[in-house]
């Protein structure tokens, strides 16, 4: 099963759909929050978050939602008022066995070890999906709290590589 919900001791992840994507590409804030059904973040919707995110534009993701989707999820509170805080997406299908992670959490809901336990829920889905057999994720060395957010998701820290548009990254993996 490649879409579903995943629930975690705080948090409910939620499939990313086309529709949702197609909302915050029209930067159109009720369609939003009435396909999620939870209240979204002030900073949302944002065609340049989703580009950013995503890695890709509106059309590339609508020529081929199920691939460039495959996994990914929002992250919505589990207690009080349903708000999304943030989301884990996985830049696409696996190529090779193996699938890259990436996730963002709202600034007034950082500090509080969700990045780490959504990122750990969604590697560990990852882990046991046909056709994967590696989880990837890099950061720049200099940001500590993405550092920490990899480890606590059970991420190894493996070398460093160049990146086109961070410049030297840490690379982190954990496999099957």
């Amino acid at each position: 099963m490649v879409k579903g919900v995943i629930i975690t001791q705080r948090l409910i992840l939620e499939p990313i759909t086309l529709q949702v994507v197609e909302a915050v590409f029209a930067g159109d804030r009720a369609a939003l929050e009435d396909v999620v059904r939870a209240k979204v973040p002030d900073s949302w919707p944002s065609r340049a978050l989703v580009e950013r995110a995503f890695s890709a534009s509106l059309e590339r993701i609508r020529s081929d939602p199920d691939t460039r989707l495959w996994g990914d999820r929002l992250l919505v509170t589990r207690e009080g008022e349903r708000r999304i805080i943030g989301s884990v997406v996985f830049h696409g299908q696996p190529s090779d066995g193996v699938v890259e992670v990436g996730y963002g959490v709202e600034d007034s809901w950082q500090s509080k070890g969700l990045a780490s336990e959504a990122t750990r829920a969604q590697v560990e889905w990852a882990l046991i999906q046909d056709g994967v057999t590696k989880v990837r994720a890099t950061t720049p060395p200099w940001h500590t709290a993405s550092i920490r957010v990899l480890e606590r998701a059970g991420l190894d820290r493996v070398g460093e590589e160049d990146h086109e548009a961070l410049g030297q990254v840490i690379v982190f993996e954990r496999c099957r």
